[in-house]
C-alpha cells in the first residue's frame, strides 16, 4: 500500500530535545564549540528538513512509487482554475489520469470543476484551505491544522470522498504537518521529477527538467493556472513527450478501496 499517513507526528521532539540538552551539556563539561556545534547543527537540519520537500526526517512522504513498468504519477497542483477544463480535455486526449491537489477555497469557488475532475476519473488531493505560499512553512501548529483540516472537509464534500494524498505549499512541510496529517489519514507526497512550471513559460525548458528525473514510478509534478498563462501548453508539452517516451499515467493505490479506476495508458493524440 502506498498511502502511509505519519505514526508517530512527535517523534522529532524526542531527538530535537534531546541534541540541544546535549548540547548544553556538553558546553558545560566538555567543550563549548562543541556543544554549540551540536545545537545549532540540530537546529540547521530541522529548518533543512522544512524545506526540503523529499526529506523524510518529520514525517513520511511519497517521492517515487515502486514501479518496473514505465509508468508516472502526474501530479497537477493549485486549482481548479480556469484552465481545469483544458487540462482535462488534455489528459482525456491522451487517455491520461492525473491527481490534482486543490487549494480548499479555490474549489469551495468552482464546485463544478471538483465534480468534473471526478467524473473524469481523475483523483483529488490536498493541498491546503489558502494556499498561504510564502507563510506556510512557518505557520504554527494551530494554523497548519487549519489549513489542512478545512481543506479535507471541504474537498471530501466536494468530491464525494476523502483525499488521501496531502502536498505541501511550495513542498515545504515544517515540524507541525505530520500531525495535522496524523488523524485525516493523509499521506505527504512530494515529487521526483519537476519542471518549474509554475515560474517557467517556456514548455520545452520544463520537458527537459521533468526529463532528467522521468523513470518508471515517477511522481511528476506540474500546475495549473500559473500567471504566465502557459500551463495547459506545457501540460500538453509534456504528456506529449510522455507518449513519446512509451510512458503512461497511472494513478497510484489499486488496493485503496473506494478509489476510482486508477490506471490509463498515455498515447498519442488520435
Amino acid at each position: 500500500m502506498y498511502a502511509r499517513p505519519p505514526r508517530y507526528p512527535w517523534a522529532w521532539v524526542v531527538w530535537f530535545s534531546a541534541a540541544q540538552i546535549g548540547g548544553v551539556l556538553a558546553m558545560a563539561c566538555f567543550s563549548w564549540a562543541f556543544g554549540l556545534a551540536l545545537i545549532l547543527g540540530t537546529q540547521a537540519l530541522l529548518f533543512w528538513a522544512t524545506l526540503w520537500p523529499q526529506s523524510r526526517l518529520l514525517s513520511p512522504v511519497l517521492v517515487q512509487l515502486p514501479a518496473s513498468a514505465r509508468s508516472v504519477w502526474l501530479t497537477i497542483d493549485d486549482g481548479p482554475s480556469d484552465d481545469t477544463l483544458a487540462v482535462l480535455e488534455l489528459l482525456d486526449r491522451y487517455a491520461a489520469k492525473a491527481c490534482f491537489f486543490l487549494v480548499g477555497e479555490r474549489a469551495a469557488a468552482q464546485p463544478q470543476l471538483v465534480a468534473e475532475i471526478v467524473r473524469r476519473g481523475h483523483e483529488i488531493g490536498n493541498h491546503s484551505a489558502t494556499h498561504p505560499e510564502k507563510w506556510f512553512w512557518a505557520l504554527p501548529p494551530r494554523a497548519m491544522r487549519a489549513q489542512i483540516a478545512l481543506a479535507q472537509q471541504t474537498l471530501t464534500a466536494l468530491a464525494g470522498y476523502p483525499p488521501r494524498w496531502f502536498r505541501a505549499v511550495v513542498g515545504m512541510a515544517n515540524p507541525f504537518v505530520a500531525a495535522a496529517l496524523k488523524p485525516l489519514g493523509l499521506t505527504r507526497v512530494a515529487w521526483c521529477a519537476r519542471g518549474f512550471d509554475a515560474r517557467e513559460a517556456d514548455s520545452e525548458r520544463v520537458v527537459a527538467r521533468i526529463s532528467l528525473g522521468l523513470r518508471p514510478g515517477a511522481i511528476l509534478l506540474l500546475h495549473e493556472g500559473a500567471p504566465h498563462g502557459r500551463s495547459v501548453a506545457i501540460i500538453g508539452a509534456v504528456l506529449t513527450h510522455l507518449a513519446r517516451e512509451g510512458y503512461s499515467c497511472t494513478l497510484p493505490g489499486c488496493e485503496l478501496d473506494g478509489l476510482r479506476s486508477n490506471t490509463a495508458a498515455a498515447a498519442e493524440p488520435k
